[in-house]
């Protein structure tokens, strides 16, 4: 039952992006052939109008068909006989529906929470080692560079740390103050650095809006955290095998069910659709940012690029992209398998 919840959970988020696709599509006036949540064989499908709507055999993904997308088309409400400005709004769509549903399910999440966190020092654990450089009251204001609008960023600064030692700018007695190394005691796990939180922060009773703020803020340090993961990927600092794909997702959903832990599956839910639509809008062929970078040429040049071109490269970038699915599928499962 829990991965059967699990499958329902990634499926949603699919379903709120296609749906993106699909509501501007429709607003913009371009046909729309097909809204289909999963890939491979069809399970079931109804057309209604023009459209016909299926359910698919994999539940790794969704796509919504467009007329004239990706072939040739004589119809007059084709995808490319639709402005460029059109277009690209259809195109990002989806992207910004996940982004969208990241934020109200982390606004979920800090309506669950009593006090909300600042980014002041309320105190140290015994033993503490950023004892010797912090105090309590400090607010810090970055964290290796990076500024902390939450509580949520100085996590995940550190947790990126590798080494234990940190840069912090902080806000001591209405004085910013540079700390140029700030040490902090490490965990090594099968062969990875990680830090010892040692600090806790104070927290604030919120007002309606201050949950909202806090969690455009908190959904940002998710977008940040996304964008230098697939840094740290690119520059190999974590390689391809540290990676997760739907099959991993949904145990870990899975995981988090089975535990009735229904604070982690929100959190869960709300990291993995804001990577989905980090993920969608990177320049890259077959995603939809590789789209929209297409169009943006098209502004630049004052016409299209090619549309056979085009579809070739895209073509190509699916291919990679399958089989890196693969790659990261495989990584998945034996990982299920080895428990690691």
């Amino acid at each position: 039952m829990s991965i059967v919840i699990a499958i329902l959970l990634f499926g949603f988020m699919i379903f709120f992006h296609e749906l993106g696709h699909f509501a501007t599509a429709k607003w913009s006036g371009v046909k729309v052939n097909e809204f289909s949540i999963g890939m491979g064989p069809k399970i079931i499908s109804k057309t209604v109008g023009e459209t016909a709507y299926s359910l698919r055999l994999l539940p790794i993904g969704g796509f919504v068909a467009m007329e004239g997308e990706d072939e040739e088309s004589e119809d007059e409400r084709r995808f490319m006989a639709a402005p460029v400005w059109k277009r690209m709004i259809i195109t990002s769509a989806g992207a910004v529906m996940n982004l969208i549903l990241g934020f109200a399910v982390v606004f979920v999440l800090t309506c669950g929470q009593p006090l909300l966190g600042t980014t002041v020092v309320a105190g140290f654990a015994e033993g503490a080692s950023s004892a010797g450089y912090l105090e309590a009251g400090d607010e810090i204001l970055s964290v290796n560079g990076e500024k902390s609008g939450c509580d949520y960023d100085i996590v995940y600064s550190l947790i990126r740390d590798t080494d234990g030692v940190v840069e912090m700018e902080v806000l001591r007695g209405g004085e910013k103050i540079h700390l140029d190394e700030v040490v902090f005691d490490t965990n090594e796990v099968n062969g990875m650095k990680s830090i010892v939180l040692d600090f806790s922060i104070y927290g604030e009773e919120p007002s309606f809006f201050g949950r909202i703020s806090y969690a455009f803020r908190w959904t940002w340090s998710m977008v940040k955290l996304v964008w230098h993961s697939l840094g740290d990927i690119i520059s190999g600092e974590f390689g391809i095998s540290q990676l997760s794909g739907p099959i991993g997702v949904t145990d870990t959903i899975s995981d988090a069910v089975a535990s009735t832990n229904y604070k982690g599956i929100l959190l869960i839910l709300a990291v993995v659709t804001v990577n989905l639509g980090v993920f969608n809008l990177l320049p890259l062929p077959a995603l939809d940012g590789g789209r929209l970078f297409f169009m943006v040429i098209e502004l630049v040049r004052g016409k299209p690029i090619n549309q056979k071109v085009e579809g070739i490269i895209h073509a190509v970038g699916m291919a990679l992209l399958f089989l890196l699915m693969i790659i990261v599928a495989y990584n998945d499962i034996a990982r299920l398998i080895t428990g690691g």
